[in-house]
């Protein structure tokens, strides 16, 4: 099993990153740390002690005070590389650099600054180390206005706003998970180096992206209606842009009943994509789900019976819970890292119609069993 560290651990990578080493803990076993480790010696030490490879994602990527950012990114980067040299520590190191290392701006200086420190510490120390230059990322839960100008049009939109395009410039883009994995393959390649410049997935103008947004935004709130992805790309654009979504203010999302004669019709999602419907019942007091998703769209919708439905952020203690009646037939869609579950709350067989975006497959389930 191999330890790992992750600085920055709070941020939006860092947090990706160890969600999945929790879920792969036959794999990794994660270290604790926290920022304030780096005003102390001692607990910094110890960190790195601990360590078979740390991820040093700490740092700043935006502050009113430009010098400040530049030497605070490099200062946290000589702390770490000190702290190893205390006790001759040799954790392989992964440094996440950007694009801009080669700009000339001060962000780009400190990022190269910092790559350079950690290479020749590697080599004086006969330690390994990797160097990741990496393009724009995006993914669910991503800071506006701080991480990428995805993050900033997603939560514009949610809040009804009309983002504009300062520079219409085409963008390298790769999305979180796809960079985790890499991430995670350089850890897994615990005593080889390596400088790697991350290839981007997907090449797109920023007008372009507001565009595929916009469209989202009009389909999915206004429409009910699950988009057209014609590309894991659009795919994990959406799925972002969910992410952004206040559950509670949004659902659950009632649907139009008619009724006549012969008894009631419901149209339950309309669908740009495939995917498979399926429907259950559920006896009283009997719950069903306790598990979340990291790629697929689900919707669950209560066409009879009594339901509680329960969300909760994956690593994250707040619950979220919708009470849905067959009376009123309503539904509440499933973002990514959200585990979930239904339970019965009436005294009669609940009644439950489920969509999810893509068949079943044992092979890639992305079932991720966790208890609401």
């Amino acid at each position: 099993m191999i330890k790992v560290g992750v600085t920055g651990n709070n941020g939006f990578i860092g947090q990706h990153i160890c969600n999945n080493i929790r879920l792969l803990s036959e794999e990794f076993e994660l270290i604790d740390f926290e920022r304030s480790y780096f005003d102390d010696p001692k607990r910094l030490t110890s960190f790195v002690q601990s360590c078979d490879a740390i991820i040093h994602l700490a740092g700043i990527n935006r502050h009113d005070d430009i010098q400040f950012l530049h030497d605070t990114n490099i200062s946290i980067t000589e702390k770490l590389l000190t702290a190893c040299e205390r006790v001759q520590a040799k954790p392989k190191i992964i440094f996440s650099s950007s694009s801009q290392q080669t700009e000339d701006n001060l962000y780009g200086k400190s990022k190269k600054a910092s790559s350079d420190l950690i290479y020749n510490w590697s080599l004086d120390n006969a330690s390994a180390s990797a160097i990741m230059v990496i393009p724009n990322v995006f993914g669910p839960f991503g800071k506006p206005y701080y991480n990428s100008v995805i993050s900033t049009f997603c939560h514009e939109l949610v809040k009804g706003n009309n983002p504009t395009i300062q520079i219409d410039k085409e963008l390298k883009f790769i999305y979180i998970d796809e960079l985790v994995e890499i991430i995670l393959d350089e850890v897994r390649n615990i005593n080889a180096s390596n400088v790697l410049e991350v290839s981007h997935t997907e090449l797109s103008k920023v007008s372009e992206i507001l565009k595929l947004l916009e469209l989202f935004k009009e389909t999915y709130f206004f429409k009910n209606t699950i988009p057209n992805l014609n590309s894991a790309f659009q795919l994990n654009l959406f799925n972002t842009f969910r992410s952004y979504i206040t559950h509670k203010k949004f659902f659950p999302v009632r649907l139009t009943k008619h009724e006549d004669d012969r008894g009631a019709f419901v149209e339950i999602v309309r669908l740009g994509i495939g995917g498979q419907v399926s429907f259950s019942t559920t006896h009283p007091s009997i719950v069903r789900g306790n598990h979340f998703h990291k790629r697929k769209i689900e919707r669950f919708a209560v066409i009879k019976g009594k339901a509680l439905i329960q969300l909760r952020k994956y690593n994250d203690g707040e619950i979220i819970e919708f009470y849905l009646d067959g009376d009123v037939p309503s539904f509440v869609d499933m973002p990514v890292w959200f585990t979930h579950n239904i339970k019965n709350i009436g005294e009669e067989i609940l009644y439950t119609i489920f969509w999810i975006n893509e068949a079943y497959n044992p092979e890639t389930p992305d079932t991720y069993f966790e208890q609401v």
